[in-house]
């Protein structure tokens, strides 16, 4: 196994963070011995800018992969950017209220979130969403709208039709919805032209199926051992569970 690893990319939920949201003192300490040895430091998580700040302040990685690997942000300054069009995201918006009128939608256009939520207050992820009704068409480019669909096959049908690609988690019935060019591969590839450094020289950690092609596409693919089958079948290695540090020990 080689340790000549420039970049460590890794999924933050199920994956860098514990169960209960934190990120243990001695997996802080690995990352900072890490990049005092040369690595630098990237998230890739599907969670909206807004929703991965608090971990953003406290890793203060060098890249910020968010959104579903739709944005890039290398502190202030956005380095990558995928995304609709202002008609193709109200085309989108307008297809699933046909189709589920009920639904929650929210809309991401780089660090700004809308949601036709009446409770962003009490939401630990997106409290710092702006309220959006959908009742007049909105003004952005969305790099992701994610809708809260009861039926999967809902979520295809609306996705097929519009064109574009579609994403599911882990136990929700959320369903993400992406421009086809969009995905953690293709921020990857932008990632390593823009820093100089070789996907070749990056080890990846993560546990879902949205981090398949990362694992498969860096040199060093590492599944937690909490990850789902389908990851660990793909991975290089297999490390220790999020909740017993898994990256940091695997790291170390």
């Amino acid at each position: 196994m080689t340790n000549n690893f420039r970049m460590i990319l890794t999924d933050l939920d199920h994956t860098l963070l514990r169960s209960d949201g934190t990120i243990s003192e001695h997996t802080l300490d690995v990352l900072r011995t890490c990049r005092q040895n040369g690595a630098k430091l990237a998230i890739a998580t599907a969670r909206y800018w807004i929703g991965a700040e608090r971990y953003i302040d406290l890793l203060k990685p060098d890249y910020e992969i968010t959104t579903d690997g739709t944005l890039i942000h290398s502190g202030e300054e956005c380095i990558y950017d995928c995304a609709f069009t202002e008609e193709e995201t109200n085309h989108i918006v307008k297809e699933i209220l046909r189709r589920h009128p009920a639904a929650e939608i929210t809309v991401a256009s780089g660090k700004t979130v809308l949601w036709n939520s009446l409770h962003i207050a009490e939401s630990e992820r997106l409290h710092k969403a702006t309220y959006c009704d959908y009742s007049k068409p909105v003004t952005c480019r969305g790099n992701k709208i994610a809708a809260w669909i009861p039926e999967k096959s809902i979520a295809e049908a609306i996705a097929d039709k519009m064109d574009c690609k579609l994403q599911c988690y882990r136990n929700e019935d959320l369903y993400a919805f992406l421009p086809k060019t969009s995905g953690k591969v293709e921020a990857i590839r932008a990632l390593s032209e823009k820093s100089g450094i070789s996907v070749s020289e990056f080890v990846a950690f993560g546990d879902d199926l949205n981090d398949i092609e990362m694992l498969r596409t860096c040199g060093t693919g590492v599944a937690v051992g909490n990850a789902i089958p389908e990851v660990k079948e793909v991975a290089d290695h297999i490390t220790l569970t999020n909740d017993e540090d898994g990256v940091a020990e695997f790291l170390k």
